[in-house]
């Protein structure tokens, strides 16, 4: 979906349409989830500060996210992809993959199932969204920011070597400025630069994730769709309107424990890790975390564990937070846990 969240906004307020929108809340803490295309000619991004969004358009509306009428329409969107295809993979509320390898509608190529899908959209919903139609997972994601907004691109098979070869290495996924740096210190700037050196020299440096590399390099991805992707993490956080000490956590923390073990009672499955995240006021990210004998049984038990995750932060007692997160994660099958839990007995 294109500027999902402010695409919406504008959609459903016709004041707005034309105008910079920032979807945030206005203050120090907040971060912005969304800026339509207008907000971002002048440099506002997702995620940046509010604060700083504000600096860099003045003239922006900004609009406070309303999650429950994004997730309706995101659901729309869904049923859309469902006249199509059951293989749909979820990435977030405005983005998915489909595996249209054979389709509902008998439609003659992939190509003319995402301009079906795109045209249902915006009759429907009166939104546009931006499809990239290619072999496999990575490259129709590269695929789909290519002609934004409101546009699609193909990469078919006998191109893929062409595509891939003077894009920048950093277009890859799990490349990031690390990684990127590392392979610039090698010399590679280009995908085509990073295939050139070879599996067995990326190997050699870089373990597994380097043969991984030559693979992506080459376009190859033998991940499938997965229309059913279990639970890895569930978890809550919150930003503070000031920066707290670690003895002022105990209440926050209890009230996002509580909340994360509402959001887990929906799980069928059984979390066996607590953890707890922390951002300092200069913006340091620390998660300790803990997989007891048993797991938590109550939100009063993820409460004590995530609450006494504080005593293993090794920072000055005069170090100051301001985002505090409790999650749970490591879910199994209850039967599975039993039997895991059989062989202590």
């Amino acid at each position: 979906m294109d500027a999902f969240y402010a695409s919406v906004e504008q959609r459903d307020d016709p004041s707005l349409r034309g105008r910079p929108v920032v979807v945030a809340w206005r203050g120090q803490r907040s971060v912005v989830c969304a800026a339509s295309y207008e907000a971002r000619t002048f440099g506002v991004r997702s995620a940046m500060p509010a604060i700083r969004a504000e600096r860099l358009c003045p003239d922006a509306v900004f609009v406070a996210p309303d999650f429950s009428r994004y997730k309706a329409v995101s659901k729309a969107v869904r049923e859309i992809f469902a006249r199509h295809t059951d293989l749909i993979e979820p990435l977030s509320l405005d983005e998915a993959y489909l595996d249209v390898s054979v389709n509902k509608q008998d439609l003659p190529s992939a190509t003319a199932v995402a301009q079906s899908i795109r045209a249902s959209i915006r009759e429907e919903l009166n939104l546009t969204a931006s499809a990239g139609i290619a072999p496999n997972k990575f490259l129709a994601k590269i695929a789909s920011d290519w002609r934004k907004p409101d546009g699609y691109f193909v990469i078919r098979p006998e191109q893929v070597l062409d595509f891939l070869t003077p894009l920048p290495a950093a277009r890859l996924p799990g490349v990031g400025k690390v990684m990127a740096a590392r392979l610039q210190s090698l010399g590679v700037e280009t995908v085509g630069a990073l295939r050139e050196l070879g599996g067995p020299a990326l190997e050699a440096r870089f373990g597994r994730w380097g043969r991984r590399l030559h693979e992506l390099s080459c376009g190859i991805d033998e991940h499938p769709v997965e229309s059913e992707r279990p639970t890895q993490s569930i978890s809550s956080e919150d930003t503070f309107a000031q920066d707290l000490p670690i003895g002022a956590l105990a209440t926050p923390i209890a009230e996002l424990a509580a909340r994360t073990w509402a959001a887990a009672a929906r799980e069928p499955r059984v979390a066996r890790t607590v953890v707890l995240k922390l951002k300092t006021a200069d913006f340091r990210n620390l998660t300790r975390s803990q997989t007891p004998s048993q797991p938590p049984a109550s939100a009063a038990q993820l409460i004590e564990i995530a609450q006494a995750l504080c005593a293993r932060v090794d920072l000055p007692e005069s170090t100051l937070y301001r985002l505090v997160g409790v999650g749970l994660s490591g879910f199994c099958d209850p039967d599975q846990m039993q039997a895991q839990q059989g062989l202590f007995d």
